[in-house]
Order: structure tokens, then C-alpha cells, then sequence
């Protein structure tokens, strides 16, 4: 009973295998009945086992191989340490060689060595001085001899010992001296070549430009290209600075000018590079600072114009004041039209009909002072309103950050003052434009309310008469 559950239980195995397998059976092979697939499930099991034993083969011949390999390497691996063994050993009797070559040569040299010794040092700190001087810009190669005798271990001969005090008298005799010579700008045309003014150890600038250069020691090339020490500086000093190169550059022989010196050897020149020009004082004061502009140039355009035209103004009230005829294309001569229209009526309403005609008058003689006004007003005020955004900016800045990093602050307090200064350079224009423009309207009014009492003043006395 037992092996019959048995084989049932087997039965029902591979009947449900084959269940499960039935898609990967050929479409040739159809299971017609329960022999069948149970014969179908034997072979399977059967190729399957084939396959397992072959896999197994493979695997035990490849780990053979690998066992093979494995020794094989072991082997490699011993001879190279048999002769890594034998080369240091051959390395250790060498180092012992050089040491006892080292003290013979120390014992040989006595005293002299370290006289030597002091002279390799100070050829040394010689040579860093050299390279850090702008002077090397005009000779490239003249340290390579000073640290040959830096770093050689052997004692140097006359030359060498003789070219650390000359290269010390060439630094002394060209610091003193003002000399135009070629050199490569690293920044310019790809490192071309082109003339440039050497001022003692101080400062050196370009003689066809006046563009002041910078000096800095270019890494040692391995491939043999020429070292490029000098470089364009990236924002120019500009004004009298340059103007003082350019005298260098176009001063005679023997002609006495004054020359830009920066005793710092770059450091003064390189710091124009964090002053701002005007367009970036204007972008430090964000939106508000750029509206000023706008304002300023609005009302100074707007000023001079209106002061051209008052000018104009006057000039021909004052030529209508020599001319008897009324001319229409004036103030004045407006003011006579109304009397001419009016002079047959009573003195009182001919002096009427020329004050309606000078109030007529006026607001075109008084346009635009009340926006030139307002301007100069509001000017300040928007100084003001950015020099506060400016100081919120500035302790929202430190209450995130803290005080320690005064850049972080930078920003709102550059808002803060350039505002206000841009606030102060509008309102000061502005209120001198409005000023003149006042002047000059007050001028023409008061040539017109002239004018128009002596007219009714002589109509008076040809009534009287």
C-alpha cells in the first residue's frame, strides 16, 4: 500500500512537472496519454542528467586548470621574490658604497665643504629672489646656473661660484635703470611678442599701449617651450597712472619725466581689479539705484533742453523790445498784439486786456519747473528707500550667516551708500537746472510785466493829451 502511494505520489509529480514544462515541449511531441508524458518526464529527466554531468565535467577540468594556473603563479611569484631579494641586496651594498664614497668626500673636502655648503644655500635663496623679480622678465635664463649650484652635491667650479655674485651686481645695476625690450605677454595675442618699458624692479608696461603688466613666476615646462612671466593686467588704472607710462614711452634721451613707480612690485596695480568702474557702482545699487539714473538723465536732459528754450526766449523778447512792429513769435510781442487790439478802450481795461495776455503767457514760460522740482525731491528720497532696503539686506545677511564673513554683508551696504550717493548727485543737478530755468522765466516776466506798464503808461499819456 505504502509503495503504491509511492508511485502515485511520484506519478502525480511529474504529472504536474510536466504540467508546469508543457509550453517547452515540442509541438511534434503530443502527449496522447498518461504513458506517454510519463515516458516524456523520463527522458527529460534523463537529458537533464546528461546535461548536469557534462556541466560537472567542464567544472572539475576547469578547476584543475585553475589549480594549474594557481601554481604556476605561485612559482612566478617566489622567483620574483628571490630577486627582489637579490636586488636589494645589491641596492643596500651600493647605498653602503655611496655612504663610505660620501664620508671619504666629506674628509676630502675639510673646510671647503662647508664654505660649499654655505654657497649652495645662498645660491638658492638668491635664485627665489630672482625669480620673484621683475627684472627676470627681461632675462629668463639668468637663475638656471644658480640652481644647478642649489641643488648639484658635488662642489661647484669658478663659474659657478663666480655667477652668484654677477647675477647679484645685474640685479643691482638693472634696478636703477629704465629699459624697453621685447618679451611674451601671455594674455595678448597668444603670447606674442612686443615691446615693453621696464621701470627699475617697480612696474612694467606695454610701449605701444601704455597697458600696465603683471609679473608672476611661470612653472618649469618639461617639453622646452619659452617661459612667459609677463601678463596683461585685467583692469588698467587709467587716468594719471597711464598718462605717466606714456611719458615714459615717448620721453627723449636724456629728458627728465615722472614715472609710475609701485613700490609694492604688483600688488597696488593688481588691486584696480577690485574697484569697481561706474557701470558696476551703479549695478551695486540694484533696481533702485538704476532707476535714479534714469531720473537724473530724464530730468538733466530735460532741464537743458527747457534752458535752451527760455534762452531763446529771452533773446527775442529782448530783440522785440528794439523792434516797434509786434511779431507773434515771442512773448512780448504777443503782449503788444493784445494791446494793439485793445488800445482804443478805457486805460484800465487796456491794462486788463495785458495782464490776461502776461498770465497767458506764464505757464509756457513756467513749463516744467514743477517737474524739475519734483525731481530734485524725489531724487533723495529714493536714495533714502535704498539705502534702507540696502541695511535690511544687510542684517537679514547677518542673521543667517553671523558676522564672521564681512563679504556676505557687502552687498546690502554697497545698496545702502550707493544709493544714497546716486540720490545726491541727482538732486544736485536738477536744483541747479531748475535754479536757471526759474531764473530765466522770472527774467522773461519780468521784462513782460515792464513792457506792459510802460504801454499803458504811454496810452494813459496820449488819453491825457
Amino acid at each position: 500500500m505504502s509503495n503504491t502511494m509511492k508511485l502515485f505520489g511520484k506519478t502525480t509529480a511529474a504529472v504536474m512537472g510536466a504540467a508546469i514544462m508543457f509550453t517547452a515541449v515540442p509541438a511534434s511531441a503530443q502527449i496522447t496519454s498518461v504513458g506517454s508524458l510519463l515516458d516524456q518526464v523520463r527522458n527529460d529527466a534523463a537529458k537533464t542528467e546528461r546535461e548536469n554531468a557534462a556541466r560537472e565535467a567542464t567544472f572539475r577540468s576547469k578547476r584543475d586548470q585553475q589549480a594549474g594556473l594557481l601554481n604556476q603563479a605561485k612559482g612566478e611569484l617566489n622567483a620574483l621574490e628571490a630577486k627582489a631579494r637579490r636586488v636589494q641586496g645589491t641596492f643596500d651594498g651600493n647605498q653602503r658604497s655611496i655612504d663610505k664614497l660620501e664620508a671619504q668626500l666629506k674628509d676630502a673636502q675639510g673646510d671647503f665643504g662647508e664654505v660649499f655648503g654655505l654657497a649652495r644655500s645662498k645660491a638658492g635663496e638668491f635664485k627665489a629672489i630672482l625669480d620673484s623679480s621683475l627684472i627676470t622678465s627681461q632675462y629668463p635664463n639668468r637663475t638656471e646656473v644658480l640652481g644647478r649650484v642649489a641643488e648639484s652635491k658635488a662642489l661647484p667650479n669658478t663659474e659657478e661660484l663666480n655667477a652668484i655674485w654677477q647675477r647679484m651686481l645685474q640685479e643691482i645695476q638693472a634696478q636703477r635703470k629704465v629699459e624697453t625690450y621685447t618679451a611674451k605677454v601671455a594674455n595678448v595675442d597668444d603670447g606674442a611678442e612686443q615691446q615693453v618699458t621696464r621701470v627699475g624692479p617697480f612696474s612694467v608696461f606695454s610701449t605701444s599701449g601704455n597697458d600696465f603688466l603683471s609679473y608672476g613666476v611661470p612653472e618649469t615646462s618639461s617639453d622646452g617651450e619659452e617661459k612667459i612671466f609677463l601678463a596683461k593686467l585685467p583692469k588698467q588704472p587709467g587716468g594719471a597712472i597711464n598718462s605717466a607710462a606714456a611719458a615714459v614711452t615717448s620721453a627723449g634721451a636724456g629728458s627728465m619725466v615722472y614715472a609710475p613707480i609701485d613700490p609694492t612690485r604688483g600688488g597696488l596695480l593688481a588691486s584696480f581689479e577690485r574697484v569697481p568702474d561706474t557701470r558696476e557702482r551703479i549695478n551695486q545699487g540694484g533696481f533702485i539705484g538704476k532707476i535714479i539714473v534714469v531720473l537724473t538723465a530724464v530730468g538733466v536732459l530735460f532741464g537743458i533742453l527747457n534752458i535752451i528754450r527760455l534762452f531763446l526766449t529771452s533773446m527775442a523778447v529782448k530783440g522785440q523790445k528794439r523792434n516797434a512792429k509786434a511779431k507773434k513769435g515771442n512773448p512780448l510781442g504777443r503782449v503788444m498784439m493784445a494791446y494793439d487790439n485793445s488800445k482804443s478802450k478805457d486805460a484800465e481795461t487796456v491794462e486788463l486786456k495785458l495782464d490776461e495776455a502776461i498770465l497767458k503767457e506764464s505757464p509756457k514760460l513756467e513749463f516744467g519747473l514743477s517737474l524739475l522740482k519734483l525731481g530734485a525731491g524725489i531724487a533723495p528720497l529714493l536714495g533714502l528707500l535704498g539705502t534702507v532696503t540696502g541695511m535690511i539686506k544687510t542684517f537679514q545677511a547677518m542673521m543667517i550667516y553671523g558676522t564672521g564673513d564681512p563679504q556676505l554683508m557687502a552687498g546690502g551696504i554697497s545698496e545702502a551708500l550707493v544709493t544714497t550717493m546716486l540720490g545726491l548727485i541727482a538732486a544736485i543737478p536738477l536744483l541747479i537746472l531748475h535754479s536757471f530755468c526759474a531764473s530765466l522765466a522770472r527774467g522773461v516776466q519780468s521784462t513782460l510785466e515792464e513792457q506792459s506798464a510802460g504801454i499803458v503808461a504811454r496810452h494813459v499819456e496820449s488819453r491825457g493829451v
